[in-house]
């Protein structure tokens, strides 16, 4: 055939004439088919085809009468209207005889091998000058889904010609300074996937947020995969470590269940897409299971190791998949490389830090996902349909339900975006992140709860929770030449609360993460309290009981909801630092701290001084806490041992006598978790003065210590250090405290065991950590938000 190329003939040296979408579907046919990577068949209608539709029915020079008035200035109505005119010659116009000839002939082929009379097919456009590393903004001209029968297929064909003009197109074109008829455009035409009966998604083989550059980020939807891209739900997400996959190991660290409220599925009609909500049970659900997301893994990293290789240097990917609902098989059915991470130019190694000044007192109007690391203030302006575009000034905040490529003009104008739906694949997110503006997607109700004018502050840069404030806040901004910080000889480890910041965090110049508290964990991952996921019948109240059962309806039961969850949490960390130390310790929650867990207040005693209560190392071995525990161990031996995140290291808080030390190794013996086996190492936190006084006989039972220096100054001067009234007597700088510090270190040296601080004196007064430097501790882990600011005073 003249203008048709079927897929399997194809490949990336074919760019120029069938673009960066059909070349790279031909090139995955054609090398990775062979390595177990299924993509649907189908042709590419060529370039050639597009002129030839032109040139036949005289196009080309009453085109340029309408195209030559358009420049940077003008208005956004003139290209709509001069878009709508060139589109409709483009369509009203016949395809010349012997296109629709090939096209027929081609398509009668494609039905044939798939054994269908007249076989559904996508109808994608894959423009000449698409996905280049300057020219990458999504979705410029249109798709169309569900199409059989010849006659709906060439008209399909000719559509998706004519959407290069859309107004999108026509203004990407206008921003790039590309010639309008210089960019041709290829219409790929591929067999579907009977997604509608199960689930699709995007792949990305980087977090696109941090450009964490380990870990294949993977989000999916019931129906077909527009619903994600479009910004219509709020998929389930998924995150694989590479690294420990790669040797065998099964890194699942992160489960997202998405809200998922509708799905695009086959209409009645012939050719038609309708969108059906779905029920709460569907929702509760995830809609791949663990082994379709290892194999999507599996098949996302062959693609980004097959690209790289092509390029000669690392290729993150952008990958497009989809589950067949009646063979239940997944398909790849589009991969190009990531244009955020892939493709910018070497990282200048500065990190900035934005600190948003009263953010305690400061009052929430909405959260939602965030996509970015920045904070920003300025005016909402609401706006429902992208033919606003004057209502929007330059340095306004786009508040809105979703967006799609029509809206890049206004995206252009705003310092942020706020949607409220979508997820961190959606068309929103993708485009903040190339524009470099923060987003905060997933917002529901945003729309109501503010007004159009009001004053607001978004922060992205806390997490992966982005947070919309109410009024103007104070934002400071520091940034730090990562290369002109100094080497200390005490090794500088981070402590690390919540598990979506470990991406970014694992960025800071540091050995390793000194403290990953079990119990932030635990009210990040999990919010239910243990007793309450191992016992819900002893719940007393239906309204909590049903809450329960809705937060954990995703698993089998509660307990293997708590237990995954923190799995995964402490995964995560532990991939972010990989193969760096990481040292999590057990939860050291106060009994009212645990009360306030979901179902908390049906399992804990009620104490009159908790700080010195029921906690730590004596809470593990009791009654109404030591099966929780169990939870806890299993969790940390999942994540070493399935996950593969051997440096993972533990540490037990609170323990008072030698008594509870031996008690307590034996309890995480019993559990699986002794110390040499695979490299595991058991610490003990110094944080009470009989510590410090047999440190000798506590080496006994662990590995190494770590000081926890507010503890520390609580029990040396017997101050609860959450008293208001005694606050000024709480004082690390105590002389008593300070002895109590250098007779840890010298002690510990003395038994042979390493010693460190994870508490927060050092972070806060620097003549600690002097102190501490010169009696040679062996680490000191500051806060993610003290560490650049130490290093650049040494």
């Amino acid at each position: 055939m003249k203008y048709i190329k079927n897929f399997k003939t194809i490949n990336l040296q074919d760019i120029p004439t069938v673009g960066g979408k059909n070349a790279s579907l031909g090139q995955m046919i054609q090398d990775l088919t062979k390595k177990g990577i299924a993509v649907p068949q189908g042709f590419a209608l060529t370039a050639q085809a597009y002129w030839l539709h032109l040139e036949k029915n005289n196009l080309v020079d009453r085109l340029k009468v309408f195209i030559k008035k358009l420049h940077k200035k003008t208005t956004l109505s003139v290209i709509h209207a001069t878009g709508k005119e060139v589109r409709t010659l483009i369509e009203s116009a016949d395809f010349p005889q012997e296109l629709i000839k090939e096209i027929e002939q081609a398509y009668e082929k494609l039905s044939k091998s798939a054994q269908q009379k007249n076989c559904s097919v996508a109808v994608r456009s894959s423009a000449t000058a698409e996905d280049l590393p300057d020219a990458s903004f999504a979705g410029q001209q249109e798709t169309f889904l569900n199409i059989s029968g010849k006659e709906a297929l060439v008209q399909a064909c000719k559509k998706c010609m004519s959407s290069l003009f859309t107004d999108r197109a026509i203004v990407y074109r206008i921003e790039k300074g590309f010639d309008h008829f210089s960019v041709g455009l290829s219409v790929g035409v591929q067999q579907m996937v009977r997604s509608d009966k199960a689930s699709a998604g995007v792949i990305f083989t980087v977090d696109t947020e941090t450009g964490f550059k380990d870990v294949v980020v993977i989000t999916s939807s019931y129906g077909l995969g527009e619903t994600i891209v479009g910004g219509e739900v709020v998929p389930d997400e998924f995150h694989v470590f590479k690294k420990t996959f790669k040797t065998g190991f099964i890194p699942l660290i992160k489960k997202f269940c998405g809200s998922k409220k509708r799905e695009r599925v086959y209409g009645k009609t012939k050719n038609s897409i309708i969108v059906k909500n779905i029920d709460a049970v569907r929702r509760a659900q995830f809609s791949l299971t663990d082994e379709e997301v290892l194999l999507l893994t599996k098949y996302a990293l062959i693609i980004e190791d097959h690209y790289s290789n092509l390029k000669g240097a690392w290729s993150p990917m952008d990958i497009e998949w989809a589950k067949d609902g009646i063979t239940g098989k997944l398909y790849i059915v589009q991969a190009r490389p990531e244009t955020v991470h892939g493709f910018q130019q070497e990282k200048k190694h500065i990190l900035k830090i934005y600190t948003l000044k009263n953010k305690e007192s400061a009052v929430i109007l909405a959260e939602g996902q965030s996509i970015g690391n920045q904070a920003i203030s300025g005016k909402a302006c609401l706006i429902h349909h992208p033919q606003d575009i004057n209502s929007i000034k330059k340095g306004d905040i786009i508040i809105t339900r979703m967006t799609d490529p029509d809206w890049l003009p206004l995206m252009k104008k705003a310092s942020g975006i706020i949607t409220e739906s979508g997820g961190r694949t959606c068309h929103a997110a993708i485009v903040s992140r190339e524009l470099g503006i923060p987003a905060i997607v997933g917002a529901p109700g945003v729309l109501k709860k503010i007004q159009h004018g009001q004053m607001i502050t978004m922060d992205c840069s806390s997490g992966s929770v982005g947070t919309i404030y109410k009024d103007k806040l104070d934002i400071s901004i520091q940034e730090i030449v990562l290369s002109q910080l100094k080497k200390t000889k005490t090794s500088i480890l981070v402590n690390i609360a919540a598990p979506d910041r470990a991406y970014q965090t694992s960025e800071l110049p540091v050995d390793g993460v000194g403290l990953a508290r079990l119990e932030f964990i635990i009210t990040n991952q999990a919010q239910v309290h243990p007793m309450a996921c191992l016992f819900p019948e002893k719940i007393e109240t239906k309204k909590m009981r049903d809450e329960i059962y809705a937060i954990t309806a995703a698993y089998k039961t509660p307990a293997e909801f708590f237990m995954y969850n923190i799995a995964q949490g402490a995964g995560t960390i532990a991939a972010a630092f990989y193969p760096r130390p990481v040292l999590i310790r057990f939860s050291d929650f106060k009994s009212n701290e645990y009360k306030n867990l979901i179902g908390g207040k049906f399992f804990e005693p009620h104490e009159e001084n908790p700080m010195i209560g029921l906690r730590g190392a004596s809470r593990y071995t009791h009654e109404l806490y030591a099966p929780a525990f169990e939870l806890e161990c299993k969790a940390l031996k999942y994540a070493r041992e399935v996950m593969g995140l051997d440096n993972i290291n533990i540490m037990i808080p609170f323990v008072r006598t030698l008594t509870e030390a031996k008690n307590t190794i034996e309890l995480l013996k019993k559990h699986g978790l002794v110390s040499g086996q695979k490299g595991l190492k058991i610490y003990m936190m110094c944080e009470i003065p009989s510590n410090v006084i047999l440190i000798d006989e506590f080496s006994k039972y662990f590995d190494g210590f770590s000081i926890g220096s507010n503890d520390l100054t609580q029990t040396t001067l017997s101050v609860d250090r959450d008293s208001q009234l005694l606050s000024k007597t709480f004082d690390e700088r105590d002389p008593a405290v300070m002895i109590m510090l250098q007779a840890a270190i010298e002690g510990a040296h003395a038994a042979g065991r390493p010693i460190g601080i994870c508490g927060q004196a050092p972070s806060d007064y620097p003549e600690i950590a002097e102190f501490l430097m010169l009696h040679k501790i062996d680490t000191m882990s500051l806060n993610a938000d003290s560490v650049l600011p130490f290093l650049s005073q040494k």
